[in-house]
């Protein structure tokens, strides 16, 4: 099964930006711990990031032809984005919504999430870890 990875915006920056909140781990290290246990689990996944919103959304309508699965870490675009949640809508397949933070720890205005009223699940507070548990959690959905 063909997952989708998205990631929002300044995520290009992981690793780099407050490592305090989201760890020394960057973008690329992810991508491939990613796609190694992608490759274990019988996936194949498509690893994209952007900070542009539209660039987001086309991949989203890209999925609906190609990806059985989205993992998707909207950054700060969950706070804000209906075109996001609207894309996601017409996605039939299982959508995860990742966030490295815990995001109900931070402040108030992260405690929404538009993402959330479309994600199967949602995985916050891992740290990167959490990108691997939407792939577990994908695979195990693809055979049950």
């Amino acid at each position: 099964m063909l997952t989708y990875v998205i990631n929002g915006p300044n995520l290009n920056l992981l690793g780099r930006r407050q490592p305090h909140i989201y760890g020394h781990e960057t973008l690329a290290d992810v991508e491939k711990r990613c796609a190694d246990l992608a490759a274990e689990l019988g996936l194949t996944t498509r690893f994209l990031q952007s900070n542009a919103e539209h660039q987001i959304i086309d991949w989203i309508h890209e999925g609906r032809e190609e990806a059985g699965a989205i993992v998707i870490n909207p950054a700060a675009f969950t706070h804000t984005s209906v075109a996001i949640l609207d894309a996601l809508n017409t996605f039939e397949g299982l959508v995860v919504e990742v966030h490295i933070s815990n995001v109900h720890k931070r402040e108030q205005f992260r405690h929404h999430s538009y993402v959330s009223a479309r994600a199967d699940a949602v995985m916050g507070g891992f740290g990167t870890h959490g990108y691997l548990l939407a792939l577990r959690h994908v695979a195990l959905s693809k055979s049950a």
